[in-house]
């Protein structure tokens, strides 16, 4: 039964290079997959585009492709990535005058764009999902709007002989899937195959999520070698079945349990998994542990396709100004819980406008409130205001106040900071398939 092996190179935008490098060197891929769009990284990405027409990739992009791309050239591996974000174009571009830069020859970059849907949800009749409102009547707010599309485009630009894949927004298994669909000719409409491909391409798409990082547990999941992490490696056979492992002498680990707990990862109902390509269920599957660092994954199947794409809308929502300062000592805490005070009283003394607003003290009550107090008490605090504005000068005007502590406050605060930015939160829609057209671009090298 012919198999087609898959390394995960990237679970995020900021993810680590040298794993990526060491599954190219040792790994024996077929393909290299960097999923590295989060929901509102596109947002981001989308401001730096208005601001220049050649940026709106992802800033690792060229640091990546500079790392990898030799070698898989000289590997015959192919590259698949979302790190377009968005502007496909441009990264294809920049990847193409990168593989120059190399000296490589015949190399074939394609951009899969059309994900872009900004001007549908500003003129059509579309609905937010959390809301209910239309999406045209926030058009003075909006920001970006991108379709989750899957994987066929990819496929396409794969049976057109890409050897780098560079999309938008692509619902993160399907950057996976599109490989098995190419490699093993599935039809489009092959729903278990389709479904066992998109479990492959969940398990891959967080990187070393599944590999033992974010498992890890001191004492109680003991993951050795976490800075030397190895990413993920899924061989799949065309049956859809397949085992997920890493390079050999890697830091990490493979087993069942990281299998399960990345399986679990944001998954609302494990029956109905909806995806661009497919509905797919996992409800049946089993996870077998077959060699140290080795787990077989099978028994996933699959429903038809959703009629509609979910889209994910980034708009503004005010600015948020931040401060922080730290005490340290005996009565670090009562110094901090007076900087606490001091502060809110200067907000309102000096009208500061907000519309929400946070007094923390880091390490004593800013994730559980006081109901996790530590005991004893700590020796070492650091205070941490916050607040949403509706203006930027309001927001810059609440860290003004905490670097104030540094003389106007509690004895020996140190470690002041302070920021003011514009705050891009993320909406969702639904939109019919047939108003988000995909579209691929081919460059030569």
């Amino acid at each position: 039964m012919k198999t087609i092996r898959i390394g995960s190179g990237a679970g995020y935008s900021g993810d680590r290079i040298e794993p990526a490098v060491e599954l190219v060197e040792k790994g024996d891929i077929g393909y290299l997959v960097f999923e590295c769009l989060a929901e509102r990284t596109i947002a981001i990405a989308q401001q730096a585009k208005l601001n220049d027409p050649t940026k709106g990739y992802d800033p690792l992009l060229v640091e990546r492709m500079q790392a990898v791309l030799t070698l898989c050239k000289q590997k015959g591996v192919k590259i698949i990535t979302n790190m377009g974000a968005a502007n496909p174009q441009a990264a294809a571009a920049k990847v193409r005058e990168i593989a120059g830069s190399l000296g490589l020859k015949s190399l074939k970059v394609a951009a899969v764009s059309g994900d872009d849907v900004l001007d549908v949800l500003k003129t059509g009749d579309v609905t937010i999902s959390e809301t209910g409102e239309r999406a045209s009547g926030m058009s003075n707010v909006l920001v970006s709007a991108n379709a989750y599309l899957g994987a066929a485009p990819i496929v396409e630009a794969l049976a057109n002989g890409a050897d780098v894949v560079i999309t938008g927004r692509v619902a993160d298994p399907s950057l996976f899937l599109a490989p098995q669909i190419f490699e093993f000719g599935w039809a489009l409409d092959d729903w278990d195959r389709l479904g066992k491909g998109t479990v492959v391409g969940h398990l891959l798409e967080c990187g070393g999520q599944v590999t033992g990082g974010y498992f890890a547990e001191p004492g109680k999941k003991d993951v050795a070698d976490l800075a030397r992490l190895g990413f993920p490696i899924a061989e799949v056979g065309e049956d859809g079945g397949a085992v997920i492992t890493k390079v050999a002498g890697s830091g990490g680990r493979v087993t069942v349990d990281t299998c399960k707990e990345q399986l679990l990862y944001e998954v609302h109902d494990p029956k109905t998994y909806l995806t661009p390509d497919v509905t797919a269920d996992f409800s049946a599957l089993r996870v077998t542990e077959i060699a140290p660092d080795q787990v077989r994954v099978e028994g996933a199947t699959g429903r038809a396709r959703p009629e509609t794409l979910k889209v994910s809308v980034g708009y503004v929502d005010g600015y948020m100004g931040e401060g922080q300062i730290s005490y340290a000592g005996r009565g670090a805490l009562a110094r901090g819980r007076l900087a606490l005070e001091i502060v809110k009283e200067r907000l309102a003394l000096t009208g500061v406008q907000t519309s929400e607003l946070r007094f923390d003290l880091i390490g004593v009550n800013s994730i559980h409130g006081e109901v996790l107090a530590p005991v004893p008490e700590p020796t070492e605090v650091r205070v941490r205001v916050v607040g949403r504005t509706e203006t930027l000068k309001e927001a810059v005007r609440i860290g003004n106040e905490v670097e104030t502590l540094y003389t106007n406050g509690p004895a020996s605060g140190g470690g002041a900071t302070k920021s003011a930015k514009q705050v891009v939160a993320m909406l969702s829609a639904l939109l019919p398939r047939a108003q988000a057209t995909p579209v691929v671009a081919y460059l030569e090298v």
